[in-house]
């Protein structure tokens, strides 16, 4: 089973290279596959480059995948980051 949640980014620097850092790291945490999708790009959460190329910034909605045992909890922790 899979879990998905839209987040509309707050932070107001977006996923620029300090916070994608510290985004792909707390995705790195979990065991559970994150996926991250704005527009028609999906990508692998736990990919610094991945994250980066989706050029995410304040007031983007931002889609959430999550799968495994963890994938609550990823969602969640990860989605607080976009809120910050």
């Amino acid at each position: 089973m899979a879990i998905h949640k839209i987040v509309k980014v707050k932070s107001l620097e977006g996923l620029k290279a300090r916070p994608a850092a510290l985004f792909v790291a707390a995705a790195s945490r979990f065991s559970s596959q994150i996926l991250v999708e704005i527009g028609n790009k999906k990508i692998n959460a736990k990919s610094i480059m991945g994250v980066l190329s989706l050029g995410i910034t304040e007031g983007d909605e931002v889609h959430i995948f999550a799968s495994g045992l963890d994938e609550q909890q990823a969602v969640d922790s990860l989605s607080a980051l976009l809120q910050g």
